[in-house]
């Protein structure tokens, strides 16, 4: 390896663990600033940080990060912000499955990997304030590398004008990059975030993308470091706005019933669920983005 693809790669991980303590702070002091509603005199939210490791199939060390956590809070009912750096060997399907979708040639002769990222899940108190999932991250093959992730949003009680915000601060980012970036990334989100056997999307989209090598590794990086800037400008707003809103039981049971579709589709389409749990990821940190309540009809 490289020594420029070795400090591409510290550089990486280092971002996304700057993002990660960046958005803790900004959530942290959400929480401190909840004055009003029917948790405002509870304590405020705060993250439980705790190390994870990941352990090749010898018991060898293979990485890890950090899981961090808030249950409880005033605004957010629960929400992780993860970051990792993971590396080894990949396993036969895991394999099977990167040859198929992105064509990468070797894999059988030299199936080591390395990848790195950070992802958000936060699900809320005040049904009004929509759920939301961030994520970016860089992965890399003896033959390949590449970035990979996306942000999108997931109301159960829709309000156009917090869509119309969220997408235009992701598309504001993306532009900076080329005017085709944001159009193609967003289709790709709606493709991508769907639920085939309910039939409908999971929320109101965002922008996804994967596979994301233009042979330009400084251009590439810095997109998906936009992609990473634009969650809390394009979030934040949203959870002021609508925070303090009341609330039924009818809203509530909306709220539920609209996480059991997160979470169905968590688990059964979800790409970074999926490896996390095909290559030896501490389960708790992959299974972080279920909610804590949900309820089927």
């Amino acid at each position: 390896m490289s020594d420029e693809m070795l400090d591409q790669k510290a550089r990486a991980s280092a971002w996304f663990r700057a993002l990660r303590d960046e958005i803790v702070a900004a959530f942290e002091d959400v929480e401190s600033t909840q004055v009003e509603g029917p948790l405002a005199g509870d304590e405020p939210g705060r993250f439980e940080v705790s190390e994870t490791k990941r352990t090749s199939e010898d018991g060898s060390d293979a990485g890890g990060g950090l899981m961090s956590v808030m249950r409880g809070g005033r605004v957010f009912e629960k929400v992780g912000v993860n970051v990792s750096t993971v590396y080894g060997v990949l396993g036969e399907k895991a394999q099977a499955a990167m040859a198929a979708r992105k064509g990468i040639p070797g894999m059988a002769s030299d199936p080591r990997f390395w990848a790195s990222g950070i992802s958000l899940v936060a699900h809320m108190q005040n049904p009004h304030v929509p759920a939301v999932h961030m994520n970016t991250r860089m992965f890399w093959t003896p033959n390949a590398w590449w970035f990979g992730g996306g942000a999108d949003l997931n109301p159960c009680r829709e309000y156009a004008e917090d869509t119309a915000h969220f997408h235009a601060e992701l598309e504001r980012h993306c532009a900076r990059h080329g005017e085709e970036i944001y159009p193609r990334y967003k289709a790709w989100a709606d493709e991508y975030f769907y639920i085939p056997h309910r039939k409908r999307a999971r929320g109101v989209g965002g922008v996804f993308y994967d596979d994301h090598n233009t042979g330009d590794w400084e251009a590439d990086f810095a997109l998906t470091q936009d992609v990473g800037r634009a969650f809390l400008p394009a979030f934040l707003p949203l959870v002021e706005a609508r925070r303090g809103t009341g609330w039924t039981d009818a809203d509530r049971d909306a709220q539920l019933v609209h996480r059991g579709l997160y979470a169905e589709y968590n688990l059964v389409y979800d790409r970074g669920t999926k490896f996390g749990l095909e290559t030896g990821h501490d389960p708790d940190a992959v299974l972080m983005s279920l909610p804590p309540l949900a309820k089927w009809i």
